[in-house]
């Protein structure tokens, strides 16, 4: 299937904002690299070249298209469908490495030979790692501590593939702090060295270019529900960090208004209690990391703590097309607590052999609450975004929760 990159793109006016969130908000130094990134990015989504390059990568290297799954079990006894999207099953075992293989081809094209990342549950980390071994480019990953210490198979993953993986000692030592690390080494060498920001956040062009790149999931997602059952789903659920595989999934839907939208926030140990990452639910709109978005902050603009049974979703702010959507209605965002996660990880792994990662089990465990609650034969669509072998040792550690 060719990408159509220029999905929706007519629908919005000024770029870089999705109604009053988005925007370019950095320091000086990054102004000019920015808008050479912006300049690259929308003449290449023009290029046939391109886009065949890419869709090329996606087929042979990442193994797409990925399969459309019936939960059966898993949906029988609540007499629902529900499919789960898997990708899990691409080329490093989530979602991340569409948004990889496109912005390593731009960084190629602009001529960097040094890439820098972020990563919180680590399979951006691995993703970078992959794409950059793949087409011979040194590779920096920045990774809160915390988090390294909780995701090691995946750090092992990324320094096997040749990547240096920086633990970061600032801050809360999680997903916020990696970011800004990595976004202080790119001012430091913005000649050679080319940021790969791995959700849909960020100071423009990044949000609406991780949203195109992995708009290929919706894409592939409407064309095979339909094959599968003539009809659009009810619902379609996704786990929400950053946001990139919730939009990803989402996009090829928004016009549909009959199709509800669901976006699953990390709730922590309770929405009511300061561990939470439920930036709708908790926070407020302000600037942060170059964009004008929600983020969990106290009554004086300082970024709160979070906390997260899943590092992935442990951020303190939100892509602004999430909070563009939140804001119009289209979308509901939702919280769903540790253990409720939990609960649906063991679920899906017992009830379907399939071991879903602690990011996904957010959207699981809130799809099966719908599923008791809305009209039997209704077709419920999960963004299943990662696998769980990586939260394997995590899951024994947290027996408690």
């Amino acid at each position: 299937m060719m990408l159509n990159l220029n999905l929706f793109k007519k629908n919005y006016s000024r770029p870089g904002r999705f109604g009053d969130f988005g925007g370019r908000y950095v320091a000086e130094t990054l102004m000019q690299p920015l808008m050479d990134l912006e300049k690259c990015f929308y003449e290449s989504i023009e290029e046939t070249q391109f886009k065949r390059e890419l869709s090329a990568e996606l087929k042979h290297f990442v193994g797409r298209e990925t399969p459309l799954y019936q939960a059966k079990n898993l949906g029988k006894h609540l007499q629902q469908k529900i499919y789960l999207k898997r990708e899990d099953l691409n080329h490093t075992g989530s979602h991340k490495i569409n948004n990889a293989l496109g912005q390593v081809l731009l960084a190629i094209k602009m001529g960097k030979k040094r890439i820098v990342a972020e990563t919180g549950a680590g399979q951006h980390g691995v993703a970078t790692a992959s794409v950059c071994a793949h087409f011979g480019l040194e590779c920096i990953i920045y990774m809160g501590s915390i988090d390294v210490r909780r995701q090691q198979s995946n750090v092992k993953r990324m320094e096997m593939m040749g990547a240096k993986v920086i633990a970061v000692e600032n801050g809360s030592k999680t997903l916020k702090d990696a970011v800004s690390e990595a976004m202080r080494d790119w001012i430091s060498r913005v000649d050679d060295t080319y940021y790969l920001l791995g959700s849909a956040l960020g100071p423009h062009p990044y949000p609406t270019m991780v949203r195109e790149f992995q708009s290929i999931i919706g894409m592939e997602a409407r064309a095979q529900i339909l094959e599968r059952e003539n009809r659009l789903p009810n619902e379609i659920v996704a786990c929400v960090g950053g946001g990139s595989n919730a939009i990803g999934i989402f996009h090829s839907f928004l016009h549909d208004t009959e199709v509800k939208l669901f976006g699953i926030e990390a709730g922590g140990l309770g929405v009511e209690t300061n561990l939470h990452a439920a930036r709708f639910q908790g926070g407020k709109t302000g600037v942060f990391q170059g964009t004008h978005t929600y983020v969990l902050q106290n009554e004086d603009g300082q970024i709160s703590s979070t906390h997260s049974i899943s590092a992935g979703l442990d951020y303190a702010a939100v892509g602004p097309e999430h909070s563009y959507l939140h804001k119009s209605g289209r979308v509901v965002y939702e919280a769903v607590t540790d253990r409720e996660a939990k609960d649906a990880f063991f679920s899906l792994a017992k009830n379907e052999g399939i071991i879903p990662a602690l990011e996904s089990s957010h959207a699981i465990a809130f799809a099966l609450k719908r599923a008791a609650i809305i009209p039997k034969g209704s077709i419920i669509l999960i963004n299943l975004s990662g696998r769980g072998d990586k939260d394997l040792s995590l899951i024994e550690e947290c027996a408690h929760v």
